[in-house]
């Protein structure tokens, strides 16, 4: 079991940036694929970038390639998202969410797929 504590959320202008931050418990996160998300009021949660367990894969979702990174620090037991370029409608609610996994190199870029989910951290970009 792995618990995920965000953090890093808040408000900023259109154009800026801000690095998003997830803590891991537990002692095996290296053996879990991670992946942040996004839900804003009243749209379904989306996965915005995952990433395999090894960091040699990654997803992103066509809205934010090019200005979100998804990183992973496992002797850190932390995931990192930097977010570039904001716009207004990356304003949502983030999380990141783990699901334990043999596979090394495969993300999985569905919600369902995931088992551990974060409490969210508020991103709000002002236009």
């Amino acid at each position: 079991q792995v618990q995920l504590v965000e953090s890093g959320g808040g408000f900023v202008q259109a154009g800026g940036s801000l690095i998003l931050s997830c803590a891991a418990s537990g002692r095996t996160f290296s053996s879990y694929a991670i992946c942040w998300a996004r839900q804003a009021p009243g749209k379904e949660r989306e996965i915005v970038a995952a990433i395999s367990r090894s960091t040699i894969t990654t997803y992103y979702t066509d809205s934010v390639k090019g200005r979100f990174t998804i990183s992973r620090d496992n002797a850190k037991n932390t995931v990192y998202l930097q977010m570039n370029s904001l716009k207004p409608e990356d304003t949502a609610v983030y999380y990141c969410a783990a699901t334990d996994t043999v596979y090394s190199h495969s993300y999985y870029p569905t919600a369902p797929s995931y088992t551990y989910w974060g409490q969210g951290t508020q991103v709000t970009v002002s236009s």
